[in-house]
């Protein structure tokens, strides 16, 4: 309040200044400036008065608005206009990414590294402390956020503004995080990407959030203890449903699925996802899938037993030692297998092997399961029964689909191909809201707030008139089927995968 006092009264006063000044010139020159309308009304006001009394109004009201000016200068440092000069340095200067949810590569078998993530603000990159000065005070990225939406504790702005504030009150760099965002805060953290997406200037305190995270969960082991299941799935059966690697093809029992030891050069490695894999409502995606791939003679094959979790929620949640091991391991069995093409059923599998895994040696061609619907459909692969029932779809885009990485049209093309009438809710596509479950919230209970952040987006698809939720993404079935069931709704959630497959001829 007291920054935006010092700014509005500077802006008053210069261009009230400014304003009167050209009025006193106006009404000495004796006649109206068409190019300038108002100044020259207010100009009538000075009729009749001395010429002398005009030319000091003049130069008073000049020296005032170049006096508010020389009076702000040494306070502009301070402000938030400062982004005016970060601003153009936060985009010139930051380092390239693949997508917006791509974090930083760390080699854990680089045995010298003592400090893992953020403990404190001189563990955070450049980039992220001129974040702090780029940031405009706008407030966008709380406004788009998940968790602060549905009334909990965190706010991106408030981070990037707490950061400055520390420095311009005489502040160091050895502040600890957590005195700059309660660790509540950043436990509520959905991973979405919603605020670097919508930043105007470039600013990305998810990033920041998930540095300290890494730090909370390596260094101090200070994480949710919901999390610790999960943990010990991945790290066991390489898997967070904690389910046997024995058990990995049960979900396809009854189907003709080839396997990569019984088809060795696919055209397509489709990448199930442990969800698919393992969770009983999410293998019926898997299943759908499969019938799609079979029926348009798709040259496919799977990993089965030799698939593992990409690591994405163990490295979302700060332990980046779990993610390592996973990521180096797939890593080395999918060089092995060389695949043309990889078909991912999960946007964070997607996310992870296409965005992430280049880090660590591993260089592929990665497309959603939606978008191999969308070019089997094109090429006659398949075809649909356009005599369905009278469903009515609205899609809700998953956040690492959509915005992280900016697959918007082959779901709803999948859903057009299919005859399905479709609506859009308010925020779709790459300005989707959250499900809820990224950034590992899925593993753990969201932190306490006015609503759920599944709720929140059950709500809106209901509000579309739909009888039909579709998503492309496991944890967002699970997350929307949840927020059905708690409101008693008879609304319908299926995959894009599921809808397509009902409707094959």
């Amino acid at each position: 309040m007291r920054d935006s006092a010092i700014v509005a009264t500077f802006i008053f006063i210069h261009n009230t200044m400014r304003f009167l000044g050209e009025s006193f010139g106006v009404a000495l020159a004796g006649h109206t400036d068409s190019w300038q309308p108002s100044i020259s009304a207010v100009s009538q006001l000075w009729a009749g008065v001395d010429a002398s009394v005009l030319v000091a109004g003049e130069h008073i009201a000049f020296w005032m608005s170049i006096g508010a000016v020389v009076a702000f200068l040494p306070y502009f440092p301070y402000s938030k206009h400062i982004h005016l000069f970060f601003a153009p340095l936060n985009f010139a200067l930051k380092p390239e990414r693949k997508s917006i949810g791509e974090l930083s590569y760390i080699n854990l078998d680089d045995q010298s590294i003592e400090q893992f993530g953020a403990a404190k603000m001189k563990d955070l990159g450049w980039e992220q402390i001129m974040d702090s000065y780029a940031c405009i005070m706008c407030f966008r990225c709380q406004e788009v956020c998940p968790a602060y939406n549905t009334g909990k504790l965190l706010s991106p702005a408030a981070l990037e503004i707490n950061k400055r504030y520390h420095f311009n009150n005489g502040g160091t760099t050895d502040v600890p995080m957590l005195d700059l965002i309660s660790e509540e805060a950043v436990w509520a953290c959905t991973s979405c990407g919603a605020c670097v997406d919508i930043c105007p200037v470039g600013n990305e305190p998810m990033r920041d959030i998930l540095d300290i995270r890494r730090n909370l969960s390596m260094m101090e082991s200070a994480f949710p203890k919901q999390l610790e299941s999960a943990f010990k799935g991945m790290e066991r059966n390489q898997n967070p449903w904690n389910v046997s690697q024995g058990d990995r093809m049960k979900w396809a029992e009854g189907m003709s699925v080839p396997t990569i030891e019984q088809n060795a050069e696919p055209e397509i490695l489709w990448w199930v996802g442990c969800a698919p894999a393992t969770d009983t409502r999410a293998q019926k995606t898997a299943q759908a899938f499969a019938k799609i791939l079979n029926t348009a003679g798709v040259n496919y094959a799977v990993l089965g037993k030799n698939e593992s979790c990409t690591g994405d929620s163990a490295r979302r949640a700060g332990r980046e030692d779990i993610f390592f091991g996973l990521a180096s391991q797939n890593v080395e069995i999918l060089n092995e297998v060389a695949p043309k093409r990889i078909v991912t059923t999960c946007p964070h599998c997607l996310h992870t092997i296409k965005n992430e895994y280049p880090a660590f040696g591993g260089n592929y061609q990665v497309i959603h399961h939606t978008q191999l619907i969308n070019e089997l459909v094109g090429a006659g692969k398949i075809s649909m029964n356009l005599e369905g029932d009278n469903m009515k779809v609205t899609f809700h885009d998953p956040c690492y689909l959509g915005r992280h990485n900016k697959i918007t049209d082959a779901p709803r093309d999948d859903l057009k191909a299919a005859g399905i009438e479709t609506v859009e809710m308010p925020r779709n596509g790459a300005k989707s809201f959250c499900c809820g479950a990224g950034g590992a919230q899925m593993w753990k209970e969201e932190e306490e707030g006015s609503a759920r952040v599944n709720v929140t987006r059950f709500a809106e698809a209901k509000s579309t008139g739909a009888n039909t939720v579709a998503v492309g993404c496991p944890f967002c079935l699970t997350m929307m089927t949840d927020a059905s069931k708690a409101d008693g709704d008879s609304m319908q959630v299926k995959d894009v995968a599921e809808i397509v497959a009902e409707r094959l001829k």
